[in-house]
């Protein structure tokens, strides 16, 4: 009778719980260093049958790992071969005291470990991505190209076949000392690289386009920033040509974190992402950009004065222009800061204009879930990313913990 009175049996009060997207970035090859994965197809169903026992319906799927492809690429060598002199295997004292910086308790025999498990991951032989689309599309699941696009290695040891052969288009240091590995998008030639990766990834059917802007390559090369934790890099001479161009002065002249000249060179990073979006547009291809927040680091705190001056990159303009379609902070913070802090300061950051995801660490328990996902739903977030899917493998809970966190998710 009430419904044909026009009401619903949910009137008097519907106690359905809220639900929300979840989701979670996934690399292969650290799973893979797990005990009893297994490699190639098997592994892959593995690691997307617990991404979706938890509810996680977007998977983030690592393309990129270092400077090597996870996927059947021509412009980047197949991971995971490192190079003799490597983050594992450092050849120097220096190298052998950063390394234990980063790695504080692994023992020698565990590097060893890792190095002999790298041995058969075979990449070259076996398209990670194109198994990930294949299954995860059979079992419900989105799938999107993870890539790491401002870095071109990682740790040290796996650089690009492009950063090898053009080595004078490294960023470039206020003192003048060029970095390891790092590829400035101030040289046309880089940014035509990184859109070739790009238009190999949008050749397969993926679900989405997470660009990563946060991991940039070798770590001997930190801090990247300065005492304010303004960028110290760009100083290229495509950059330093366009500032005195357009201001009458020498970047050198001004200080490190001045706007006009942090503007100047967040710029080529910006016509990168023009080039993207126009690429995505013709796939009907979403993109979501990881940045970020006033209170990140990297490395051992180092600060980052956030995107424009710590990162040099316009996120506003990205948003104002419409070049993404959603951003997510990256979950460090120093100095007090909070994933409701970065979160609400990204939201501002791009004025309205996109969906600001939440970050969240895959939780220990089912209380943390909890309260995460509350504060997601607080802030008005649309989709939870939970770093990073092995860690769930981790768990001493993981059934509990899977079950309560599928009861909450929204398919979508």
């Amino acid at each position: 009778m009430l419904a044909s009175a026009g009401m619903s049996s949910l009137s008097f009060g519907d106690t359905t719980e809220p639900k929300i997207i979840l989701s979670a970035p996934l690399t292969h090859s650290d799973w893979v260093l797990k005990p009893n994965i297994a490699w190639g197809a098997p592994g892959v169903r593995h690691m997307l049958d617990a991404c979706k026992a938890c509810g996680w319906s977007h998977v983030y799927w690592r393309v990129c790992d270092a400077g090597r492809s996870t996927y059947k690429s021509t412009l980047l060598d197949p991971g995971e071969t490192p190079e003799t002199d490597n983050f594992f295997n450092p050849q120097t004292d220096e190298d052998r005291a950063i390394a234990q910086k980063y790695t504080s308790g692994m023992t020698d025999q565990r590097r060893a470990d890792i190095l002999k498990a790298f041995e058969r991951m075979d990449y070259a032989n076996f398209d990670s991505l194109a198994a990930a689309l294949e299954y995860g599309h059979q079992i419900g699941l989105k799938i999107h190209a993870w890539v790491s696009i401002n870095e071109d290695d990682h740790g040290w040891g796996w650089p690009s076949r492009f950063a090898k052969t053009n080595p004078q288009f490294r960023w470039v240091r206020r003192n003048g000392r060029p970095y390891k590995s790092q590829m400035s998008f101030a040289f046309p030639a880089v940014r035509e690289y990184k859109l070739g990766v790009v238009d190999e990834l949008l050749a397969y059917p993926i679900d989405g386009l997470f660009v990563d802007w946060i991991r940039t390559g070798d770590v001997r090369d930190n801090p990247q920033t300065d005492g304010k934790g303004f960028a110290d890099s760009g100083y290229e001479e495509p950059n330093v040509r366009a500032f005195r161009e357009k201001h009458g002065k020498d970047p050198r002249d001004v200080d490190n974190g001045d706007e006009q000249w942090c503007r100047v060179r967040a710029e080529p990073q910006t016509l990168f992402m023009r080039g993207l979006r126009e690429r995505a547009k013709r796939k009907n291809v979403p993109v979501c950009a990881m940045v970020g927040h006033p209170w990140h680091y990297r490395g051992h705190l180092d600060p980052i004065a956030g995107n424009l001056r710590g990162l040099l990159l316009d996120v506003n303009a990205w948003a104002r222009e419409g070049l993404v379609d959603a951003v997510i902070p990256a979950g460090y913070y120093r100095h007090g800061g909070t994933p409701e802090m970065a979160f609400d300061a990204l939201r501002k950051e791009t004025e309205g204009n996109v969906d600001v995801w939440f970050y969240g660490w895959v939780p220990q328990n089912v209380g943390e879930f909890d309260r995460d996902v509350a504060l997601a739903q607080k802030l008005g977030a649309a989709r939870v990313l939970f770093w990073e899917a092995d860690y769930i493998d981790e768990r001493a809970n993981a059934a509990e913990l899977k079950a309560a966190m599928s009861a909450k998710a929204k398919w979508q």
